[in-house]
């Protein structure tokens, strides 16, 4: 089912009687509830508002996200957040959407300077489960004012309504950029290294690890502004070793789509886990996985390729944070988000049947 509408897919969902598995640009691998008829927002697509006087985009959610990018670059504007293409990464094809970039949060390297998808997010469109269609938010942060839908249905995973519409905050593009490349640093001396950078006053935008161990930091700006820090930052890591500089931007940029599209791990087998946590206890988790892992978030976040089947939550614990599958083959029985403790659950549950009281949405997608 393909509604071309907002008002035919509010009428396709008052009328359904078996669940729906919800599919945007079908990049996510994720098989369907066995019973689930597949709807797609894929024909609700188009740029509907852009303004980059007033930084602001509004877009149907089956818009590809490559279009709007096309759009913002020709005003030197992007996504400040950094979307991720997992398509190399789970084998799919399709073409990512706006709307399933904001349904699973989908949150770059730049994180850590700028917000996540949520924070960029500035007002949706969406049709609930019994077919109402409900706008939240604005199209400017100061009309962002009453209950904060835009926040809950950022990172649902289409499991409390379909969304239509979103509107976006978006950023200039910088003059020029760099990234200062550590020599190989075990998980403790990196984590160290990107906590320093990252507590600095030079502005930094991104902090990574390779699995070869080599430390990524990124800084942006003015060329006159980026040069200085570049000095400063060098100076400062350099307690951990030579840092070499890439100052090309193009190439700059490449190393953290690797980083930001998790390529390391692209064609590897095995099941690939990301694992969200305070920076500093990403050290004693990678200790104990003992295999292949890019660090991204300072540390904050953890990219592990681990043997198929392999209960990583078993093996990273004990750890403060979550663990989301993100590859694996369609026949495993782990759960592919973290299991919620009892007091989340019952708030999960009752926001499902506040927002999905049939129980339509994605079941059985998240807990």
């Amino acid at each position: 089912m393909t509604p071309a509408t907002e008002e035919d897919l509010s009428e396709l969902v008052r009328s359904a009687s078996t669940p729906l598995h919800i599919a945007g640009g079908g990049t996510r691998g994720i098989s369907p509830t066995p019973g689930a008829a597949m709807l797609s927002t894929a024909s609700l697509a188009g740029v509907t508002l852009y303004e980059p006087g007033a930084l602001t985009l509004v877009a149907r959610a089956g818009t590809p996200l490559s279009e709007v990018e096309a759009v913002l670059k020709r005003e030197r504007q992007r996504l400040a957040f950094e979307p991720a293409d997992w398509r190399g990464l789970l084998a799919t094809t399709g073409e990512p959407t706006i709307g399933g970039m904001v349904a699973a949060n989908i949150s770059g390297p730049r994180r850590v300077q700028t917000g996540a998808a949520r924070d960029a997010t500035l007002g949706v469109r969406f049709v609930d489960g019994t077919g109402a269609i409900v706008k939240n938010g604005g199209r400017v942060m100061k009309n962002v004012t009453g209950y904060d839908l835009v926040k809950l249905m950022s990172g649902s995973w289409g499991t409390l309504g379909i969304l239509t519409e979103v509107a976006l905050k978006v950023l200039p593009v910088p003059e020029t950029s760099a990234t200062l490349i550590t020599g190989s640093l075990s998980a403790k001396d990196a984590v160290d290294a990107m906590t320093a950078a990252l507590g600095s006053p030079y502005d930094v935008t991104g902090a990574a690890r390779l699995p070869d161990g080599r430390v990524l930091i990124r800084i942006e700006g003015f060329a006159t502004s980026v040069t200085y820090r570049e000095r400063r930052l060098a100076n400062l890591l350099s307690r951990f070793g030579t840092t070499d500089v890439e100052r090309d931007p193009q190439r700059s940029e490449a190393l953290w789509q690797s980083v930001r599209d998790v390529a390391p791990f692209h064609n590897w087998p095995g099941d690939v886990w990301r694992i969200s946590v305070k920076p500093s206890d990403a050290p004693a988790i990678v200790e104990r996985l003992q295999t292949e892992v890019l660090l991204d978030w300072g540390g904050g976040l953890i990219w592990a390729l681990m043997p198929e089947e392999t209960d990583l939550r078993a093996v990273a614990s004990p750890y403060s944070g979550h663990a989301t599958l993100v590859r694996a083959q369609a026949t495993t029985r782990l759960p592919r988000f973290e299991p919620e403790p009892p007091a989340v659950c019952n708030l999960t549950k009752a926001l499902r049947a506040r927002f999905d009281p049939r129980g339509l949405f994605n079941p059985g997608l998240i807990g």
